[in-house]
C-alpha cells in the first residue's frame, strides 16, 4: 500500500432524473437516475496520520466533522472495526450546489481509497452500505461507470458501456439551489416522471443523438422556479449553436449541453464566461473514470 493515495474523482451529470411523488418511511423520494461521469475532477489524497484530519481547499463554510468526507471515513471505520487514522486532503474544483455531485464525489473517492487501504473491495457490501447512508449519489462514485440507479437513486440497477461526448457545463454565479428546497418545491407542484428506457437504450448503443433526444429531468422546473438565474442559463444554453440538447443536472444550479464537437463546447463555455460572467467549463462526458496513483 503506498504511503499516500491520490485519486482524481470526476463529477457527474444526470442524463435522466425522474423523481416520483410521495416519500417512503425514511422520508425519501423514489428516484430513477441515469448518471455518467464528467471530466471535471476533484483531487483527494489519503495518507496515514495519528488521527483523522480532513482538509478542504478552498476551505468549506462547515466544520470538517460535518462534511461528507468525514462521515464517510468514520462510518466505514466503524463498520470495519478500525480506527480512521488518516489525513484526507481534498482539492475541490467541482462547484457546490450545482447538481454535479461534488461532495458525493469526494466521499466516494475516500471510501474507495480507504477500502483499498483497509484490505477490502470498494464493491464490498459494507462499503456500498456506508456510501448509501452518506448520500444518494455516493455509491455511483465508488466505480463511476455510466449506470442506472433506482431506489432513492442509490441502488445500482444496470451499468452501460463508456459513453463519450463533448459537453459544456454552465452555471450562474449565485449561491446555487438547495436540494431540500428543490424537493420541497417538487412536492408542491411536480409530476410523475417519464420512463428512463430511452436514456438507457441510447447509452447501450452509445448513440449521442439518441441520448440528446432522451435527456430528461422532472426536478428541473423546481430548480428553475427557485432561482431565476438557473432558468436564464438553461434557456440561453438551449439556444446556442452547436448544442445537440441541454438540461439542468440534478437539482441545479448547473446546466449542461451535449455538443456537436469539442470546439463547440469550448466556444459555448467562453461565451458564457465572457458575455454573462457565468461559471463555465468545456469538457467531456465519460472521459474520466477515477484515477488513482501514489
Amino acid at each position: 500500500m503506498p504511503s499516500c493515495q491520490v485519486i482524481e474523482t470526476p463529477c457527474k451529470v444526470n442524463l435522466h432524473l425522474g423523481i416520483h411523488r410521495g416519500r417512503d418511511e425514511r422520508g425519501y423520494h423514489r428516484v430513477d437516475s441515469v448518471m455518467v461521469p464528467v471530466a471535471l475532477c476533484d483531487t483527494v489524497a489519503v495518507e496515514d496520520a495519528p488521527e483523522l484530519v480532513v482538509h478542504h481547499e478552498p476551505a468549506l463554510e462547515v466544520a470538517p466533522e460535518k462534511t461528507t468526507v468525514w462521515r464517510a471515513a468514520t462510518m466505514l471505520a466503524d463498520a470495519l472495526g478500525v480506527e480512521p487514522n488518516v489525513r484526507i486532503d481534498v482539492v475541490a474544483r467541482i462547484p457546490e450546489k450545482a447538481g454535479l455531485g461534488g461532495s458525493s464525489a469526494d466521499a466516494g473517492a475516500v471510501l474507495r481509497a480507504l477500502a483499498c487501504r483497509w484490505g477490502i473491495s470498494a464493491s464490498d457490501e459494507r462499503v456500498v452500505s456506508v456510501a448509501r447512508r452518506v448520500g444518494a449519489d455516493v455509491a455511483f462514485f465508488l466505480d463511476c461507470r455510466p449506470g442506472l440507479y433506482l431506489g432513492a437513486g442509490d441502488v445500482l440497477e444496470r451499468v452501460f458501456p463508456e459513453f463519450d461526448a463533448p459537453i459544456a457545463l454552465v452555471m450562474p454565479t449565485a449561491d446555487g439551489v438547495s436540494t431540500k428546497e428543490a424537493y420541497d418545491e417538487f412536492d408542491a407542484s411536480g409530476e410523475e416522471p417519464a420512463s428512463y428506457a430511452p436514456a438507457c437504450e441510447a447509452l447501450e448503443r452509445g448513440d449521442v443523438d439518441a441520448m440528446a433526444a432522451a435527456l430528461y429531468n422532472n426536478l428541473a422546473p423546481s430548480a428553475e422556479s427557485l432561482c431565476v438565474d438557473v432558468r436564464a442559463v438553461s434557456e440561453w444554453l438551449a439556444a446556442q449553436d452547436g448544442v445537440l440538447a441541454s438540461q439542468v443536472t440534478g437539482s441545479g444550479a448547473c446546466s449542461f449541453a451535449l455538443c456537436e464537437s469539442d470546439k463547440a463546447a469550448e466556444a459555448i463555455a467562453a461565451r458564457a464566461r465572457e458575455d454573462h460572467g457565468w461559471r463555465a467549463w468545456a469538457t467531456r462526458v465519460g472521459g474520466a473514470a477515477m484515477r488513482e496513483n501514489s
